[in-house]
């Protein structure tokens, strides 16, 4: 009977998380995070600023869990993104990949989240450490394959990676009439580094 109690408690727990960064994310994309307040946050919610306080230690915890989450999230994006075809190829599941993300960053509030708020709040060196269990992981392991299988010349990956990283980042910032211009152009880059 206790283990079912326990079970119960957990779900709670991880429903009045999924509430605390649901509202948080949608008032940080809406407002940006300076001009967010815990108590919008947990009236958003719906919970208490107890709850709020018991699963995040303050403003800053809880956006960068929403910081986070928003990275697995293009994560899995790109990742479901390069393996959409049977056998893509390396060079066209990097575009791939490129194309997912800068489609899942037209939404105006991830942009203002991923792209504005976390360097500025959280600082360069910890946003860095977020992409890289995530989208910078992805991105390094995408140039290793396409190296491996020699579409791509033999390049430091790191370096190229992080390279690609700002490149994406930056058109990700362009205005809707020139992304079509920023994607050529990354392609571009991309057929431009084959073997």
């Amino acid at each position: 009977m206790q283990v079912e109690s326990r079970r119960t408690q957990a779900e709670r727990r991880e429903q009045t998380q999924r509430l605390l960064l649901s509202a948080a994310r949608k008032l940080f994309a809406e407002k940006g995070y300076a001009e967010t307040s815990t108590p919008e946050i947990v009236a958003a919610a719906g919970v208490t600023r107890g709850a709020l306080y018991h699963h995040y230690a303050d403003k800053l915890a809880l956006f960068t869990a929403v910081v986070e989450e928003e990275h697995l999230l293009m994560a899995m994006a790109i990742n479901a993104a390069g393996e959409s075809d049977d056998e893509p190829g390396p060079i066209k599941a990097l575009m791939a990949g490129c194309d997912a993300f800068l489609d899942a960053m037209q939404d105006a509030g991830r942009r203002r989240i991923l792209l504005v708020d976390a360097p500025a709040v959280l600082g360069r060196p910890a946003v860095d450490a977020i992409d890289a269990r995530h989208g910078m992981e992805t991105l390094i392991c995408g140039l290793r394959d396409a190296m491996e299988a020699g579409a791509l010349r033999k390049l430091p990956v790191n370096a190229l990676a992080h390279l690609f990283g700002a490149l994406f980042d930056r058109a990700a910032l362009a205005a809707p009439e020139e992304l079509a211009d920023y994607r050529k152009s990354i392609k571009a880059l991309i057929r431009g580094l084959r073997t």
